[in-house]
Formats: structure tokens, sequence, C-alpha cells
């Protein structure tokens, strides 16, 4: 903490950002910001509907309902200060600022990869053991699962944002990025870096792998039992209460490999900031949707609110 206190009282970070201030890039940001008001909207309403409809008290929609606040959490973490950044004409976020941020970045991102392989779990469990499926999934197994993610992430975080904070930064400290993203902050390190980055890579490819070897396995187990189906349309059915996963599951995955698993000499800054947004930004306003649109329960939770505030505004 010490060190923490010294390296805060000199010169902030200065975050060179993804838009400068032409026309084009306005646009651009104002789509941002659409993005950024679409999430922040379907998350909460997302939440809220599965917390007042009880039929929506199963466990599948509590872990979507975690999955929300992740979403909402990590949008919440990144794009306010890019904002205020962009309108403002300033770049500096503080040293702690920073710290806090990327401490945030990792936990969520963490916490959400975990939890998106054991919704995984729970899609197989609904589907090859229904009759079992009230006792494999209790409300104690559940919390242990949400728990589970969320520590996990956050003591991933806070160990990587100390290491990180913990490095003595010098010269302009210009982070080439919208955000204190890890690997930019760690190019401005005035020391030696490489052990730690090696070690970076090894906890992503574990924490990554981890859950997508969850998410093979359960639905490698899926398949097998929807083949066996004597039935078609339940075999349809089967595989159509997956595919909401599945997509969200894509996204984000296929972000986060892009991002952090590629070898050193293929990374360019432009191309990590533009997938830095979409699974910062797109994926958690896509996340609600892809869950809401195509999903009956949702929706039916919608209309009935929507009934519902229609019938006493007339009152």
């Amino acid at each position: 903490m010490e060190i923490w206190l010294n390296q805060s009282s000199t010169d902030d970070f200065v975050l060179l950002g993804i838009f400068s201030h032409g026309p084009t890039d306005l646009v651009l940001f104002s789509a941002v910001m659409i993005v950024f008001t679409v999430a922040l909207c379907g998350n909460i309403l997302l939440m809220f509907l599965i917390y007042v409809d009880p039929r929506l008290h199963i466990p599948m929609y509590f872990f979507l309902s975690q999955l929300s606040l992740m979403d909402l959490m990590l949008i919440c973490d990144i794009v306010p200060k890019m904002a205020v950044n962009f309108l403002s004409g300033k770049k500096s976020i503080s040293f702690m600022g920073c710290g806090i941020q990327t401490g945030f970045f990792i936990s969520l991102v963490g916490s959400e990869g975990l939890l998106l392989g054991l919704m995984a779990y729970d899609r197989y469990v609904a589907i090859t053991h229904p009759l079992h499926y009230p006792i494999l999934m209790s409300q104690r197994v559940c919390l242990q699962i949400v728990g589970s993610s969320w520590a996990f992430g956050i003591i991933d975080g806070f160990t990587q944002m100390v290491v990180v904070m913990t490095f003595p930064y010098c010269g302009l400290r210009e982070v080439d990025h919208f955000f204190c993203e890890m690997l930019s902050l760690l190019k401005l390190a005035c020391a030696d870096t490489s052990i730690f980055e090696n070690m970076i890579f090894v906890c992503c490819v574990i924490m990554l792998f981890l859950p997508f070897s969850i998410i093979v396995a359960s639905y490698a187990r899926i398949l097998k039992a929807v083949l066996h189906m004597r039935s078609a349309q339940a075999g349809k059915k089967a595989l159509a209460t997956c595919s909401s996963h599945l997509t969200a599951v894509s996204l984000f995955y296929g972000a986060a490999m892009f991002i952090y698993l590629r070898p050193r000499r293929y990374r360019a800054p432009s191309h990590d900031k533009v997938v830095s947004i979409f699974y910062t930004v797109l994926t958690p306003m896509l996340n609600p949707l892809i869950y809401s649109l195509r999903n009956r329960e949702v929706m039916g939770a919608l209309r009935k609110g929507l009934y519902h505030c229609s019938t006493v505004n007339q009152y």
C-alpha cells in the first residue's frame, strides 16, 4: 500500500483512448453511448423481471441475473470514465483509479467466464437428468456455483491488480487504450515484466480453458443425449434451450481468446481496442437481448409487467 501511495503522488496515467474529436469519431462515440444505454437498461430490466416474476425463480434465471449483474458492473467500470474523458477533453486517470479499474475489470471478466462455464453444467443436468434436476441443482448448489464464480474472479483480479500496480512506472505514462488494460499498462513499466507476463498468460489459459472444458464436456453429453431421444421434437426443444447460452459463450470466449491468447508479436493496440469495445460494451448489450428475445418465459414476464403498468395507469 505504501508503494501505491508513493506512486499516486506522481503523474497520473493518460488514456490515449480510441476516439479523437473528428466528425467520424463523434458518430462512433455516440454509437457507443447508445449501446451503453441499451446495455444498462437491458440488464437492469432483466434483473428486475427475474426478481419480481415467481416463474423465473429457477436456477437458470438465477444464474442469468448474476450474469447481468456482472455485465452491468463491467460497462459501468469502463464506459463512464471513457465518456468523461472524451467530453471533457482530459485523458488522465489517477494512479489509484487506474488500479481500481484494472482490478474490477479482471475480476468481472474472470467471474463471468467461470459462470458461463458452470451454466453449461446446469443445461446438462436439466436435459440429461430432468427428474433429478431439483436435487442436483438445489438452492445450495446454485449459491455455491455463483459464490465460487465471484470468489475466483475477485481473488484473481485483486492479486493481478496488486502486482501490476506495484511495478514502477515512468515516462509519459501514456496508456495506448481507452481504459487501464493490464497488458497496456505493463508496456509502461520501468522494470522487467516478462516473468509476470508469462504468468499472466498461463493464468489466462487456465481461466479460459477450465470453464471452456466444462462447456465442451457438458454439450458433448447433451448432444449425445439428444441423439438418443426418440422424439425429434424433444431433441429440437432441448437444443433450443441451449442456443442462447451457446451464443453468449461464443461472443465472450471468442473475444477473450483473441485478446489474451495471441502471441505477443501478433498483438496490435488498434486491434485490441476494437475487440475490447466488443466485449466490454457490445457483449453486455447483446446478452440480455439474446436471453430475452429468444426466451418465452422472459418475454411472458415482460408482457405481464407491461400489462400491469398499463392497467395501473388507467386508474
